[in-house]
């Protein structure tokens, strides 16, 4: 079997056993009576070994409690890895072994660009349609924009290379190109790379799944748990041949459960994976999450992008031991980008390669990396370590130049590329790359290669295919998660049918009971056709589905998990129970309330066409999401089509009275199809008592029989009954030996449209790789920026930071804290599945102003939910103990008194930095303060945080907007805003960001301190110099247990002490205190944690009596020392309410933001009009509005049809008003910003006014 961990056996697998195999005896020369007695009691001997040992060190059935036992605390990966190698390479039914490498030289990547980046208006798009029209006649202007320039490199198999670089100096683009994650980009025709022999198309087509590129952004299906989602992907790779006699899904559950132990995620199998909006795993156990998927493929080459980011130090040096493990015994390569990597995670790697935007300035061993930047005249301070240091080479802020090279050390990055390109270093690194050609000349291993990669494919898949598994099995994994998904979030499943279960009520009233004359002829048919079109237009929320999976389908495309096509089928099958139920429910209450014909032949007759119809529209529903790139986009076809089908069913407009050039609409209708058969069905071989004869009334009465007609289409003279066939032929041309047939035309559309699905399900491109561009309002764009097109990956960095900001500006105009703000015994329970789990126990801690507290501890200890509990913030769950403001219980007021920087990093995409800030500032600052003064305040936030460059920009989405230290930024300063009185709330503000930016929002806690304010931060990887910038430290150990609250220290001695003088081994003189510390309280074994139990010895030392004795004094102060009672003397009460600003300016705000919103949204607003004047068109052109009685009625469903447009305009507005929700949801209303019918009443005047 080939795994994750071990899909290629090379030499590196031998390596730490070939001792023990070189020691055997050499046999000497004995008599054969004795030789063939040592042999038998060795064959006992071996016998006994096998059944003994066999289950000890079986890889996939180990015996519980063993180190090779993934849900025993002594397992051992090392260990685990070693047996499976064994275990596959004694199997002769197993995959050859295969590894993979690369090297590449003159590697240049670009983009094209139009010019200028803008942000687009509503009145921008007509425009841009023009000149794209000009563009493809060849009218265009377009410049090259160079991302990477002339790269060389070599990775070989069982290396890793660590990539630095700050954020946008080309990082991602090397690491994605590397894994051909080049949409939208363009490689140098001149670029070379080899792939140890096989050349990059073949890798591209046929082995993506052996090359892996991990994003640092983390997608995942929010509702699944930890378990089923590595379950699924440990599946989607699995081989064909299972090595040890087990079954594949045991070996599956395996691997999972060794993935989930070597990341330390084991205990949240059963806990959903959660996202920014939905409540689930911590954050740093969803990225160690989304490693465990990407390990779980098995790739031979891996790129990992910041893959850090959210991880404590302890985790993500784990990480780098886990790449490690895989290169030294399994024979992976890969290549790392890491902005903040400890000295430990460093010293892990084979290669280092420093990026200076979108230059290479040094590529070697990461032993020589450090004395080539010295030798260019530069030094690296005492105690910053040698990642650090190499990443300050592109920061002139932060490089020192050593005394005596200040006129010839390199400075800017062309003359660090310079130097790079003509040092010994790099002819030594090309020499490697021409002896890497000659070994592995292209071609050589191609079908070897193919080889192995086919011994481990399922029999009936492909060869040339990149994907494991067969086709069906990957339609049958997909199901299963399909299913897993719908049980987990059954909400939307339940909540659609309740309101198609009102609906059927409704429109069973509407027509209940119809009589059995010809006075219910008309009622039937309107019956019919609107409960077609429910059961039709049921599926139109589907595209909305289809949107909402799709990042995840095109990651797992990309980890060649499975054919999106395969998905799609999944995702159709697994809707067909609710679409069942829901037809049985609807159609169940409308046939029998209304009186249709109570046959049972007929009424199955009637679901079976309805749910075909459901069928046939939910495939072309989803065919449209499939062939647009947005939702906005996708609604407009929608829409145009849902009100062709309504318009030309026959029964608004009788196929006679149809217009001669849009019959054919008719005919390609399947709604006209299933509307003719179901009108066969209720009226053939009926009679139906006349209702009315005509002429009749005085004077009439001795009329004979002949004389008199009913007065409905299709009576005869005479006849007091009417035929339903013949009503049906004369009013619609229906006849009913075209029910069965147009059954069939029925499936024939459902089997075309699925197969139109399908392709374009599995034809779906991912939206285009554009770089980090940095998008501006017009007329707003620095000059810097239009001479380099806002691109961050060539945007020169040489600016002033943050700390000469905060230096040169000693008057920040903060608000100084006066308050203390206290907990004392806090403890948060919250049931997972029935069961009771105690997320923080017994908490206690202060922040005083003028102090800054660090939060620290392992991933899923509780950190950011202790920062949630402390803000008031959680829903859920069961909270205990107290929190209080000198002395006094908190109120209402506390959200918006204090600022609380989450950790995801979540605004509105259209709003620019400055009116973000403004927003802020208006809302949440005192009504006391003019509104001139909360504006300059934002122009101080903006040039303390040093956005000027970039305070117009537009936040946009990641890739086309902000980049992830801007964004970083921004939040921070949306708190800072604010003013808060009471203290700043700061939850992970230095992670993803590099080394240089993590310094910088240290400076900035610095400054905030310095002027009062109380700040409570957590950070997951801080250096030795950044962690001793913070007075305090509050340590959780996982269960929210404390472990030290206290100060630190000089140089941290004073939490050092606290360790050593209780049991823990002294740190190291050159040791990272924050790495120590981590490492001593999550010990890598079991036995280690039975000898120490650090909460209980806090709980025991004098310190923590200490701590209860400051609490007690809090407790006990004067109610008049309060910040409440002096904020009330001084008379500003407007603090102490929920909300600072009132309704009127609420209103007034936010309708503006919305406004703002809508106008810089084309899409939305040109969809919305090419939606009513298509329609309007469609409609005025369909029904002609002749003098006649048919003319009339032409007129009266023109208005119905122009009525139900409005249906189509509300769904939308769902897309758009989604995204204000949840940013309401998750970070506006938490901090008391404005009340919820403020931002209802103002998105829905302005819909309304659309």
């Amino acid at each position: 079997m080939t795994t994750p961990l071990s899909r290629t056996m090379s030499s590196h697998s031998k390596h730490d056993d070939h001792h023990s195999d070189s020691t055997a005896d050499t046999p000497t020369e004995e008599p054969q009576e004795n030789i063939t007695q040592h042999i038998s009691n060795l064959a006992r001997q071996l016998s006994r070994v096998s059944t003994t040992a066999g289950n000890e060190l079986h890889a996939f059935s180990p015996q519980p409690g063993t180190k090779l036992d993934p849900n025993s605390p002594t397992f051992d990966p090392r260990a685990w890895v070693k047996a499976f190698v064994r275990l596959v390479e004694s199997d002769a039914g197993a995959a050859p072994p295969r590894s993979l490498g690369v090297a590449f030289k003159n590697l240049n990547v670009y983009g094209w660009g139009t010019g200028a980046e803008h942000q687009k208006t509503i009145v921008d798009y007509p425009i841009d349609v023009v000149k794209y029209l000009v563009g493809l006649v060849g009218g265009g202007k377009k410049r090259r924009v160079d991302i990477l320039r002339n790269f060389e490199g070599i990775v070989d198999e069982g290396e890793l290379l660590l990539v630095l670089g700050p954020p946008g100096s080309g990082c991602s683009t090397l690491l994605k190109t590397i894994a051909g994650e080049t949409a939208g980009l363009e490689v140098g025709p001149d670029s070379y790379m080899n792939f140890r022999g096989i050349d990059e198309k073949s890798i591209r087509r046929s082995f993506r799944g052996d090359v892996l590129y991990n994003a640092e952004i983390d997608c995942h299906l929010a509702h699944l748990t930890v378990g089923e989602t590595l379950s699924f992907a440990s599946s989607a790779h699995s081989p064909r041949h299972v090595p040890g006699g087990v079954t594949r899904s045991q070996a599956d559950t395996m691997m999972r459960d060794v993935m989930m132990a070597i990341f330390g995620i084991s205990h949240t199998v059963d806990t959903r994976v959660g996202s920014d909006f939905v409540r689930g795993v911590s954050g740093g156990e969803r990225k160690r999450v989304s490693i465990a998927e990407a390990a779980l493929t098995g790739a031979k080459l891996q790129c990992w992008d910041n893959t850090t980011r959210g991880l404590d130090s302890g985790n993500a040096i784990n990480f780098c031991r886990t790449l490690r493990l895989q290169a030294d015994l399994v024979g992976v390569a890969a290549a790392v980008a890491i902005y903040q990597a400890p000295q430990s995670a460093y010293d892990l790697f084979d290669r280092v390669t420093v990026l200076y935007e979108g230059h290479q300035i040094f590529f070697g061993r990461i032993n020589e990396a450090k004395q080539y930047f010295e030798n260019l005249g530069f030094e690296c301070p005492d105690r910053q370590t040698t990642p650090d240091f190499l990443t300050s080479m592109t920061s002139p802020q932060e490089r020192r130049v050593r005394s005596g090279f200040e006129s010839s050390a390199p400075r800017t990055p062309q003359e660090f590329a310079e130097r790079w390109q003509s040092s010994p270093q790099r002819k030594a690194l090309l020499q490697e790359i021409a002896a890497y050609e000659a070994n592995h000349p292209p071609a050589q291993r191609l079908e070897e290669y193919k080889s192995s990669r086919r011994a481990e494919q399922f029999k009936n898949q492909r060869s040339k295919s990149p994907y494991t598994i067969s086709y069906l099995a990957q339609v049958k994994l997909t199901l299963w998660r399909g299913w897993r998904r719908l049980l987990a979030d059954p909400g939307f499943t339940i909540a659609s049918l309740i309101f198609n279960l009102i609906m059927a009520l409704v429109l069973g009233t509407m027509f209940f009971n119809l009589k059995d004359d010809s006075s219910s002829f008309y009622y039937r048919g309107g019956l019919i056709f609107f409960a077609l079109l429910f059961n039709a237009f049921a599926s139109q929320l589907e595209v909305l589905t289809v949107y909402a999976e799709r990042p995840v389908v095109e990651k797992h495309n990309r980890y060649a998990f499975y054919h999106q096509s395969a998905q799609a089928i999944a995702s159709y099958i697994i809707d067909l129970p609710y679409k069942t139920i829901n037809m049985i429910i609807f159609n169940l209450l409308i046939y029998f309330m209304a009186h249709l014909r109570r046959d049972a032949g007929h009424f199955f007759f009637f679901c079976l066409t309805s749910y075909l119809t459901t069928l046939v529209m939910s495939c072309i529903y989803r065919t449209l999401a499939c062939v647009t790139r947005t939702t906005h986009q996708a609604m407009i076809p929608v829409s145009i089509i849902s009100l062709g089908l309504m318009i030309y069913t026959g029964f608004t407009m009788p196929t006679d009275y149809m217009l001669g050039w849009s019959r054919w609409m008719n005919y390609i209708n399947p709604l006209a199809y299933a509307f003719e058969a179901l009108m066969a069905s209720e009226f053939h071989n009926r009679k139906f008592a006349c209702a009315g004869m005509v002429p009749q009334g005085p004077g009439y009465d001795g009329l004979p029989a002949n004389s008199r007609i009913c007065s409905v289409v299709g009576a005869e003279p005479g006849s007091s009954m009417v035929d339903g066939d013949r009503y049906i032929n004369m009013s619609f041309k229906y006849y009913n030996s075209n029910k069965w047939r147009n059954i069939g035309i029925l499936l024939g559309f459902l089997f075309g449209f699925l197969i139109l699905y399908i392709i374009a399900a599995e034809h779906a491109k991912p939206p285009r790789n554009k770089g980090e561009v940095l998008v501006f309002r017009k007329g707003r764009m620095p000059s810097n920026f239009e001479k380099d097109h806002g691109d961050v990956e060539t945007q020169a960095t040489d600016r002033p930071v943050v700390a000469e900001k905060v230096n040169n500006n000693p008057s920040s105009g903060l608000t100084a804290g006066a308050s203390v703000f206290h907990w004392e015994d806090l403890c948060y329970d919250i049931q997972i599945k029935g069961k009771d789990r105690r997320l923080l126990d017994h908490v206690d801690g202060w922040v005083k102003p003028g102090k800054s507290t660090a939060l620290m501890g392992v991933s899923g200890a509780g950190k950011t939910t202790l920062l949630d509990v402390l803000a008031t913030r959680v829903t859920m769950g069961v909270v205990s103990g107290n929190t209080h403001i000198d002395g006094l219980a908190t109120d209402s007021s506390f959200q918006h008194r204090v600022g609380y920087v989450q950790q995801q990093d979540l605004h509105l995409t259209t709003m620019t930095v400055r009116e973000a800030l403004e927003f802020s500032a208006l809302l949440r600052q005192s009504a006391e303060i003019p509104r001139s003064e909360k504006l300059a305040y934002v122009e101080h936030v903006i040039d303390m945080l040093d956005m000027q460059e970039f305070s117009d920009a537009v936040i946009g989405t990641p890739g086309e907007g902000l980049n992830v230290e801007q964004r970083k930024r921004l939040t921070i300063g949306v708190e800072l805003a604010a003013r808060p009185q009471l203290l700043v709330f700061l939850d992970e503000p230095t992670s993803g960001l590099d080394s240089q930016t993590s310094w910088a929002i240290c400076d900035l806690i610095e400054k905030l301190t310095a002027s009062g304010q109380a700040v409570l931060c957590t950070i997951h990887q801080p250096s030795a110099m950044l962690f001793q910038r913070f007075d305090r430290l509050l340590l959780l150990a996982p269960g929210g247990k404390t472990v030290y609250f206290g100060d630190l220290g000089e140089q941290s001695q004073t939490l050092l002490k606290y360790f050593e003088r209780n049991g823990a081994p002294p740190c190291p003189q050159d040791a990272n205190p924050a790495e120590y510390m981590l490492e001593i309280i999550k010990p890598s074994n079991d036995e280690e944690a039975e000898k120490i139990d650090w909460h209980q010895i806090w709980r025991d030392s004098p310190e923590f009596q200490e701590v209860k004795q400051e609490l007690s004094r809090l407790n006990s102060l004067p109610a008049t020392r309060g910040a409440a009672a002096n904020a009330l003397e001084n008379g500003d009460a407007s603090q102490h309410k929920e909300f600072v600003a009132s309704f009127s300016t609420q209103f007034r705000e936010v309708l503006i933001r919305t406004w703002k919103h809508f106008w810089r949204s084309p899409t939305y607003i040109w969809s919305k009009i090419a939606l009513i004047v298509l329609s309007s068109l469609y409609i005025g052109f369909t029904f002609e509005a002749k003098n006649t009685i048919q003319g009339l009625q032409n007129q009266l469903y023109a208005i119905f049809m122009y009525m139900v447009l409005f249906q189509s305009l509300s769904d939308q507005i769902m897309p758009m008003f989604l995204p204000q929700r949840d940013l309401y949801e998750v970070r506006e209303r938490p901090s008391k910003i404005y009340r919820w019918n403020s931002k209802s009443l103002s998105s829905s005047s302005l819909q309304s006014a659309l």
